[in-house]
């Protein structure tokens, strides 16, 4: 299962910017959020507006897809993306896309660099009750191939790559390894994931799932 950003694709997708215009947009209609230690995240602003203000979520969803799209219109294949999904598909193995991006802006992005054919299923946040690092994606990946979430045994036979604490989290949360392509490794100690491997270069990942023996 792979993720999108800065995982299979490069693209300039900002986060951090996109969560600063959502909270703008709903300090403009309900006054200054709670204070809290860090900044809002996406995930966080979209919860407490499903609470709290449920007439801002469209709104809030609209600010994410603008900013989705700009990213994706600029997104270039990730060194090594392609030989890593063909790799992986050559030893046997069934390869997914698990990504919190909407579906609209998904599909054009992988049939433009030539993925599309390659990732079976295509998880967005279109098909997920919640958000990465919640692992509600890996239920309908988990169902797509006829087994359940909570099912131990088909997890452990599964691999999560990512490039975020967020999908190791969220891998975690599914009890699924986390294979970590160029994160920050401060950052992962911080929010205690463990990654099972880090790759620096993601054309390496067909190797490691033959010597893990996944092919097999």
């Amino acid at each position: 299962m792979f993720d999108l950003d800065h995982t299979l694709v490069r693209t300039p997708l900002d986060l951090a910017a996109m969560a600063v215009d959502m909270q703008a947009l709903i300090e403009r209609e309900r006054g200054p959020l709670p204070a809290r230690t860090g900044r809002w995240r996406v995930g966080e602003l979209i919860d407490w507006c499903r609470t709290e203000a449920p007439r801002l979520e469209d709104a809030l969803w609209a600010v994410a897809l603008g900013h989705e799209r700009r990213a994706m219109d600029a997104a270039v294949l990730e060194p090594g993306a392609r030989d890593a999904v063909l790799g992986a598909r050559r030893l046997g193995l069934a390869t997914a896309l698990w990504t919190n991006n909407a579906r609209a802006i998904t599909l054009p992005a992988l049939e433009r660099l030539g993925l599309a054919g390659l990732l079976d299923p295509v998880v967005t946040r279109d098909d997920m009750r919640a958000l990465k690092p919640d692992p509600d994606g890996w239920r309908v990946i988990a169902a797509h191939f006829g087994g359940r979430a909570g099912d131990a045994g088909i997890a452990r036979r599964a691999v999560v790559v990512g490039d975020s604490w967020v999908d190791g989290l969220a891998a975690a949360a599914a009890g699924v390894p986390f294979v970590a392509y160029r994160a920050d490794r401060a950052t992962l100690a911080r929010r205690r994931v463990s990654p099972v491997a880090h790759l620096d270069e993601l054309g390496h990942l067909p190797a490691w799932l033959a010597a893990r023996g996944d092919g097999g």
